[in-house]
């Protein structure tokens, strides 16, 4: 018995001292210097600079809608040969729902029910919105409902929602957002876009409204204009004060000068066709976009000592080549190689710390001129039209003073260009075109939806298309048909084959 009580003391002892021991140990394995919450807004600014289009938009949109083109083979084989290359194409799904989505949905879920943060609320939905369009637009039926979910519910493997539905959605999320921003409230908030200020978030919300209302005028026409009467009544961008930019820094550079000014600098060129149609028209953009680096016989030349930034002597390359093959154009060009073509100047326009700009006053008019041109609003064609180009011009200047547009020009191009009501829909989408160069999602989207410009298709030989001329949609990744493929051979059942010929929901002829 004796032996019993000291065992049951030395257990009692061990206990105790267990247990004191264990006092503070949580606290001792907790990092004091990490983040352990993060405001929403930080969560805002960061989906919005992830937002920026990169890689993707030099390999697939911008040389589709035939403005930048890059001749070489390997890793980067993608629009320039009509290639379906995964490994790119996945490029936009990849940066939106891993990071922009993933925020925007925290986001919500921390302020839908806070009465201090409402307005933040709402510049998320906007921005939401905004995501989803690039995302849809993209590759067509996308997770949408269930998506960003995977932190929040643990669904991993969402289910993807139509085209349609997406966008009936992304309507009445604008619509619903911008109206319930409320400017007479003070919230801390300072986003990165505008600071802020509410008046241009709303702004910002409607001219988007009218962006996706305008990408059913051949497919649901009648909810076009219904969903542009909105827009207009909700208030759009007034000036370029009100444009959606993101200034870039050596924090956060412009994913496109980034990859134009590292060691793939000689490998992206301006296309013939921009470069011929800025020419054709005497237009002083070119002037502000453009370098050609005269007798260029490799990346190394790429240098101030060869630099011509004159528009006279710019020339685009064709597409239909790679490196080997562009020899046959160089030589008709009367080129020393192909590094003697025009570039994107990296140093202005190109450069790593340049804005990137999602959403425009002078896309905002060209689109309300459209609109005008089809009786969806009030307003003149013509002057929305001459509007639209003037804003763009002008918005040049916001790369710096080296790209800057003088007003004399700008007056001297509207009158050599004057709008023709027969040639409206050309007209406009074709200025839509020139005024969203670098921003190649949304080039390429109003491309598809307008048909305008009227391009050449790109002739390279061994293309992956099968039925048609230019690349409609871009493929689902891989990792996707890996651990989603149930849900995406549900949308691939419903909207065609997942190749680049399938044409989305609203891109109809």
């Amino acid at each position: 018995m004796k032996k019993i009580n000291i065992y049951i003391y030395r257990w009692t002892i061990l206990l105790v001292f267990l247990a004191s021991c264990d006092d503070g140990f949580d606290e001792m394995n907790i990092n004091p210097v990490a983040l352990t919450s993060v405001d929403p807004a930080f969560l805002l600014n960061t989906a919005i600079v992830e937002s920026a289009t990169g890689y993707n938009n030099l390999q697939y949109e911008t040389i589709i809608v035939k403005q930048m083109i890059n001749p070489f083979s390997g890793v980067g084989a993608a629009g320039q040969y009509n290639q379906d290359n995964r490994s790119v194409t996945s490029g936009n799904w990849t940066r939106h729902y891993r990071s922009t989505i993933k925020e925007l949905t925290v986001v919500i879920s921390q302020t839908q029910d806070d009465p201090e943060r409402v307005n933040l609320y709402h510049m998320a939905r906007i921005w939401r919105a905004y995501a989803f369009m690039v995302l849809t637009d993209s590759y067509g039926d996308v997770p949408y409902t269930e998506a960003g979910l995977g932190y929040l519910e643990g669904i991993v493997t969402p289910v993807y929602d139509t085209q349609e539905a997406v966008y009936n959605s992304i309507l009445s999320e604008l619509e619903a957002a911008a109206a319930a921003l409320d400017a007479s409230r003070s919230e801390t908030s300072r986003d990165i876009l505008y600071g802020g200020d509410i008046t241009k978030w709303k702004q910002l919300g409607n001219s988007l409204l009218l962006r996706a209302a305008m990408r059913l005028s051949k497919v649901n026409p009648g909810s076009a204009a219904d969903y542009v009467a909105r827009a207009v009544a909700g208030g759009l961008m007034q000036s370029n004060e009100d444009n959606a930019v993101l200034r870039h820094s050596a924090n956060f550079p412009n994913p496109i000068g980034n990859q134009l000014n590292g060691g793939q600098s000689g490998f992206f060129y301006l296309a013939e066709d921009f470069v011929d149609y800025l020419q054709e028209n005497n237009d002083p953009r070119l002037a502000s976009i453009a370098v050609r680096y005269v007798g260029a016989q490799s990346g190394v030349d790429h240098n101030e000592t060869t630099a011509d930034r004159s528009p006279e002597v710019q020339i685009g390359m064709p597409l239909g080549y790679d490196n080997t093959t562009v020899s046959e154009a160089v030589t008709a060009d009367n080129l020393s190689s192909l590094y003697d073509y025009s570039q994107l100047d990296r140093t202005r326009m190109g450069g790593a710390q340049a804005p990137t700009f999602f959403v425009t006053y002078a896309q905002t008019q060209l689109l309300l001129a459209e609109a005008a041109a089809r009786n969806w609003t009030q307003g003149n064609a013509a002057n929305l039209y001459n509007s639209g180009i003037r804003a763009h011009m002008e918005q040049l200047a916001d790369y710096g003073a080296n790209t800057a547009i003088a007003e004399s020009e700008v007056n001297a191009y509207l009158q050599a260009h004057p709008f023709v009501e027969g040639e409206a829909l050309e007209q406009i989408n074709t200025q839509y075109w020139v005024a969203s160069f670098l921003n190649g999602p949304e080039a390429w989207a109003n491309f598809r939806r307008s048909g305008y410009p009227e391009l050449t298709p790109n002739p390279f030989p061994g293309s992956d298309l099968q039925t048609e001329e230019f690349i409609r949609r871009l493929t689902y990744p891989d990792a996707e048909l890996n651990v989603n493929d149930d849900h995406v051979q549900q949308a691939i059942g419903r909207q065609g084959p997942d190749i680049l010929d399938t044409r989305v929901w609203w891109d109809v002829e």
